[in-house]
Order: structure tokens, then sequence, then C-alpha cells
């Protein structure tokens, strides 16, 4: 029998656990609204597979946004990513990874995404930007309500000059109140709401043969999140306050 070319387990369960408990307190309490970052948090051995595995953004078919809103790069499907690749993201929709979410996040019934509508693998190539917002609310098929991101970088050697940094903002928008730069296996974890602002408005700066990667995965429950108003909504794209006018 030939040797298993990937390397198993993915995740470690028990190492999840501890996560978990750790950060659960700190998660619901992190401004301007619960979020955790997470560093070193694929085996470094799958994480050199899935950067392997990236497509490039003239090697498959990705949905492409070009405007004054967004420039990226999206996956279109689950049969264009290698073979490695498939199996992580089926991990990260598996129960094991769900158990750690709701262990995290305090939010029960979650549900993964298999058809990865709006996610997957996204890549911004220089230039590249996605202006703060507010995620859309419903999964129209599978009739739920969206209340968790998760995204995983994987960009080795990115210096702060680069840019791209994922923005968390307050909920009247006068102010970033957070800026994390998308390095490699840097794991962001973040409850979805109507006022959850967040986004990498600054164009990416970094060289022309780089991208910005990352994998983004979106969580459901059959309830809508506490408090929240009972309306179906796409991205609610926000303005930024003037440079000088931030607090």
């Amino acid at each position: 029998m030939s040797p298993d070319p990937y390397p198993l387990p993915f995740l470690d369960s028990a190492r999840l656990a501890d996560l978990a408990v750790r950060h659960a307190d700190a998660y619901q309490a992190a401004k301007p609204f619960p979020h955790v970052v997470l560093d070193d948090f694929l085996p470094a051995s799958s994480v050199d597979q899935l950067i392997s595995e990236f497509p490039g953004p003239e090697e498959i078919d990705w949905q492409r946004f070009e405007n004054p809103r967004e420039k990226k790069l999206a996956s279109k499907s689950f049969e264009d990513l290698g073979p490695f690749t498939r199996m992580q993201l089926a991990e990260l929709n598996g129960a094991s990874f769900l158990v750690f979410l709701e262990r995290l996040t305090g939010i029960g019934g979650l549900m993964p995404d298999p058809y990865f509508w709006g996610g997957g693998l996204h890549q911004l190539p220089v230039g590249g930007m996605l202006e703060v917002h507010a995620d859309f609310n419903w999964h129209d098929h599978l009739r739920l309500h969206r209340r968790l991101n998760v995204l995983i970088y994987l960009n080795p050697d990115w210096p702060d000059s680069y840019g791209g940094h994922l923005e968390l903002w307050s909920r009247d928008m006068s102010r970033c109140e957070q800026r994390v730069l998308p390095i490699a296996n840097r794991c962001v974890i973040f409850t979805t709401t109507d006022q959850s602002y967040h986004g990498n408005p600054e164009p990416v700066t970094c060289p022309q043969d780089r991208t910005r990667k990352s994998i983004a995965l979106y969580y459901y429950t059959r309830e809508q999140p506490p408090g929240a108003e009972p309306i179906e909504h796409s991205t609610l794209f926000q303005r930024r306050p003037a440079p000088d006018a931030q607090g």
C-alpha cells in the first residue's frame, strides 16, 4: 500500500477544546463585537499543503468582483480545488469543528454551509480591497440565519507594508478598533450581526507576483441572532469617515 500523501489528522480535537475554554470569555468581551484572533491555528504541514494547492488568478474560473466597493476573486466550484483543500474544507464543516465553535462563541445549533455560498477560497491581487460592511444575514437555499465567520489566512512572509489588513469597526462607524495583518495560519473568528462592520478597505500593495489568500467559512442557525430585525438583506456596505474625523 502506498503511503498517504496527506498529513493526518488535520485538526486536534483536544487542542480545539482547550482553545475554546481558554478564549471563550475573551471572545464574548471583545470589542467592537465578539471575536478572536488565533495564530498557528492549523498544523504547519496542513498550511503548507493548502498554500501549495491554492490556485493562481488564472488557474481556475474565479468569480471576479471589480467595482468601487470590492476588488477580489472568490472560488466558484468545490471541484476546482485541490484534493487536500477539499478535505480540509470538509473537516472545517464537520462535527468536531462545529463543537469547538459552539464552545468558543456560545452560539448553539451551528450548521455549516456545504455549498460555500460566498465562502471557500478568496484572493486579492495588487490593488484588491473590500470596503467595510456587515454581511448578508440569510442563506436563501438553506433557509438559515448567518451567525459566524471563520477566516484563515494563507500568506507567508507578509509584512505590514503589504497591507490587506482586516479591519473591525465600531458600531457607529466612527473608528477602526482593530486591524489584523493576514499572515499565514492566522485565524479570525467573529460573530456576524447587522452591526459587525468589517472589511479590508485599504488596497493590497504586495508585489505583482503575490496575492492576499484566505479561506472563508460561514456558519448558520435556525434561529436569528438575539435582538435582530427579521429583515433579510444582502451585504450592507458602510461609508468610512475621513481620516481626520476618526477618533
